[in-house]
């Protein structure tokens, strides 16, 4: 219920006022079944334009930290995500990706929508990264089409570490459906979900015109805050006097 008052009445009309959200390709998305909508992360505010601009339900994956934080304030933030459709994945350790594909295939399971970022995380620099192969053993299990969709201007509109968006359009482009059941039954070969998991990406990319990087996002930002961590610990900061 919280959802849709959300959707309609609360969050929805503001962001698409403030966003003025261009709509591409809408028709791509089915109009029942289980489907998986995947597309790249630029923006903390993706997590809500998409479902503001689709006519149906879609629950997204979202990191357990926004379920987790302190205070009456984490509690807020939990009961507004959990009201927005999220649902929480822990993204340490082993069984991490395990955890995300059991509760994907859940949603899937019950004929639903379910929006994924295959990155897994946001890219901080706008580029395109390596996709995780979770999406298509999702996929696969499942036997559901993907949806490959593009978030085009909100990197500029909300960048990392921008807590309040500029004002500017943006537009959100979905592509047709891919087909996976060639792939029925071989959900647990690497080289198979390797394939499958590029073409969702290079069908992003063909979207989203971004520059593509075969790294793990999170390989990348850890590379570089080590980088950084080791300049600063080399050239200290002089004290202020």
């Amino acid at each position: 219920m919280f959802y849709y008052l959300l959707k309609y009445v609360v969050l929805g009309p503001v962001l698409r006022l403030v966003f003025r959200p261009r709509i591409e390709g809408l028709e791509h998305v089915p109009a029942s079944g289980a489907a998986i909508i995947a597309g790249n992360h630029l923006s903390f505010s993706d997590h809500f334009l998409m479902p503001a601009i689709l006519k149906r339900r879609i629950t997204f994956l979202a990191k357990a930290e926004y379920f987790t934080g302190p205070g009456l304030k984490g509690r807020l933030t939990a009961f507004f995500f959990r009201s927005a459709g999220q649902i929480p994945v822990d993204r340490s350790g082993k069984e991490a990706g395990q955890a995300a594909v059991r509760e994907g295939l859940k949603v899937l399971g019950r004929g639903e929508l379910l929006g994924i970022y295959p990155e897994g995380t946001r890219s901080h620099d706008g580029r395109l990264y390596k996709g995780k192969v979770g999406v298509a053993v999702m996929a696969l299990k499942a036997g559901a089409p993907v949806v490959p969709c593009a978030m085009i201007g909100t990197f500029e509109a909300q960048p990392p570490g921008k807590v309040v968006p500029r004002i500017r359009p943006i537009t959100i482009r979905f592509g047709e459906p891919l087909d996976f059941s060639r792939y029925a039954g071989m959900e647990n070969e690497k080289t198979v979900l390797r394939a499958a998991t590029d073409e969702i990406m290079y069908a992003i990319l063909a979207l989203s015109g971004q520059e593509y990087v075969d790294e793990y996002a999170a390989d990348v930002k850890e590379r570089q805050a080590a980088a950084k961590g080791a300049r600063e610990r080399r050239f200290p900061r002089a004290p202020l006097s």
